[in-house]
């Protein structure tokens, strides 16, 4: 009985150095894998210029009525346009219904409706800033008054947007989305 009780302990003494040197192994062996994976993980992280860019001022200061600003903010054109009392009246008297994309497209106030008072950045409704992206296919959109509705013309496929950036005719499928963006004073707005 001596001896079966003695191999049971050594058994049991080998079981457990066994289990050491396996767990041991692992652990290394994830530490490892873990610093082989970082830098390729780490290299998606955005680069240092991206991030400077996430925020940018614009002066705004001598845009007059009627005429607009195309800036690039993270390598995309935004359109920031002071409009006439006549643009803001022709876009505010749109019946929503009339519109094929009832979302206001504005990362300022997401849930709201596409009505001309939730896309512009003042009460008043004279600054609008939007991406000068087309929803189509991404082209850049002609503005100052082109198309059927006096807004913005994509001419590569013939989407037109009104005097408020909303889509309405032709194959893009949304309105042109409004930026985070607020004003840091009365001259500048601030995109990001």
């Amino acid at each position: 009985m001596n001896g079966v009780s003695l191999v049971s302990q050594m058994v049991e003494k080998e079981g457990t150095r066994r289990d050491f040197l396996y767990y041991a192994t692992a652990g290394t062996g994830a530490v490892a894998a873990g610093g082989a994976i970082w830098p390729l993980v780490n290299q998606m992280n955005p680069s240092a210029d991206v991030k400077a860019l996430s925020s940018i001022r614009v002066d705004i200061a001598d845009i007059e009525p009627g005429t607009q600003l195309t800036v690039k903010w993270l390598g995309k054109p935004v359109f920031i346009r002071r409009r006439t009392e006549e643009e803001i009246t022709e876009a505010r008297a749109v019946d929503l219904s009339e519109l094929a994309d009832p979302v206001g497209r504005n990362n300022n106030a997401p849930e709201l409706d596409a009505s001309d008072a939730n896309r512009s950045m003042d009460e008043s409704g004279e600054w609008l800033v939007m991406m000068g992206v087309c929803t189509h296919l991404g082209c850049v959109p002609l503005g100052d008054g082109a198309g059927d509705f006096h807004g913005w013309f994509c001419p590569c496929h013939g989407s037109h947007y009104d005097t408020s950036g909303r889509i309405r005719k032709g194959p893009a499928p949304q309105n042109l989305p409004v930026p985070i963006a607020e004003f840091a004073d009365e001259n500048t707005v601030k995109l990001g």
